[in-house]
């Protein structure tokens, strides 16, 4: 591990602290804790492995936002205009996700069950809603299914596992087995009729499919046509070493955002790392990106979203200004960098046997 990026970045959290437990703003610009950074600080402090300050208030911080159907909630941007009403790809099932991996780096459990996915675990009614979820036309629209099914399928594997859940994991294997034998396309190992030609839709497809391998991976279940969709993910690299490919910064489509550098890393660490696909191809394209990754880090510490532009992360208290670094780019991105160091052999980094991104394969 490179201990100047550790101890720098540790700072820039520190820095984003506001003097209770588990209460983080999320950059220099922001003003009030919110729920997300007090998540992503947890996650970085676990994935360094350094020691979490007052472990049990700050899990008891995170919990007591809970609601009845097991989701959480943060007062501070739901209720002062996060994105209208609470869509399944972005709104509470989102950021539950996020929670219960920082509850799990803390040592704690969500005390109540998800209620909220109790609908999905009818695999009738699973089947149906997997059928009309969107595999076509506008190629934004299937990314977003790739977040409604990473979103739903997490909190299954989380109910399953943390809660004893057997119809949550019998609904998991519907997930499984419907994935593998729909809009899967054996020649390119990627969902979605979506026109691959295209560097747009290209780099969609790869980031909606990044959601669903998250699910495989975690259950070690062998991803369909690994082979084939790591020779499409390598097709994403620009020349900067990043992955973006215009989805995120149209005006300057080569300076790629932390969602798309992770999208396309990490399925190729994580194949790399168990060896179900491993070439001196995959090692390059992993060590170059890794360098581009990096350099998104700012004097402040911090990481950045995308390096030409501030980022606001749908809401005025989740704002990074250009060249500042902000919570959410800090740890995707060095979530990133830990994920290509260890498929390379650095195995100092701290993982969490938890769904949802932050977990080590190969696990039981």
């Amino acid at each position: 591990m490179d201990k100047v990026y550790r101890k720098s970045v540790l700072s820039f959290v520190r820095s984003n602290a506001l003097g209770e437990p588990g209460k983080y703003r999320y950059s220099a610009c922001c003003t009030e804790p919110t729920l997300y950074s007090s998540c992503y600080a947890a996650m970085l402090y676990s994935l360094f492995g350094e020691e979490i300050p007052e472990k049990e208030a700050w899990a008891a911080y995170l919990c007591s936002h809970q609601d009845e159907d097991g989701l959480f909630r943060d007062p501070v941007i739901y209720d002062q205009g996060w994105y209208e009403g609470d869509p399944l790809w972005c709104g509470r099932s989102h950021l539950t996700s996020h929670v219960l991996i920082a509850l799990t780096a803390l040592g704690a459990v969500a005390p109540k069950p998800l209620g909220f996915v109790k609908k999905w675990e009818d695999p009738d009614f699973l089947v149906k809603w997997l059928e009309g979820c969107l595999w076509a036309g506008d190629a934004g629209d299937v990314s977003q299914t790739g977040n409604e099914i990473m979103n739903v399928g997490g909190l299954l594997q989380y109910e399953r596992d943390f809660h004893g859940n057997d119809r949550a994991g019998k609904a998991v294997s519907v997930i499984f087995d419907w994935l593998n034998t729909h809009h899967l396309n054996p020649e390119t190992g990627l969902w979605g009729d979506l026109d691959l030609s295209d560097p747009y839709q290209l780099s969609n497809a790869v980031q909606a499919a990044y959601h669903w391998w998250e699910l495989y991976f975690y259950d070690n279940v062998p991803i369909p046509y690994a082979d084939k969709a790591v020779e499409t993910i390598l097709r994403t690299q620009n020349v900067n070493g990043g992955f973006g490919l215009g989805v995120h910064n149209p005006e300057n489509p080569f300076v790629s955002s932390a969602c798309e550098d992770i999208d396309s890393l990490a399925p190729m660490a994580r194949l790399y790392r168990l060896g179900a696909v491993r070439n001196d191809r995959m090692k390059t394209a992993m060590e170059t990106g890794l360098r581009w990754v990096k350099s998104n880090q700012m004097p402040d510490g911090g990481l950045v979203f995308m390096k030409d532009r501030g980022f606001e992360y749908g809401h005025r208290q989740l704002h990074g200004a250009f060249g500042q670094g902000a919570m959410f780019p800090t740890w995707f991105r060095t979530l990133t960098v830990a994920l290509v160091s260890h498929a390379l052999g650095d195995d100092t980094w701290h993982f969490v046997r938890c769904p949802q991104m932050q977990f080590d394969v190969g696990g039981k």
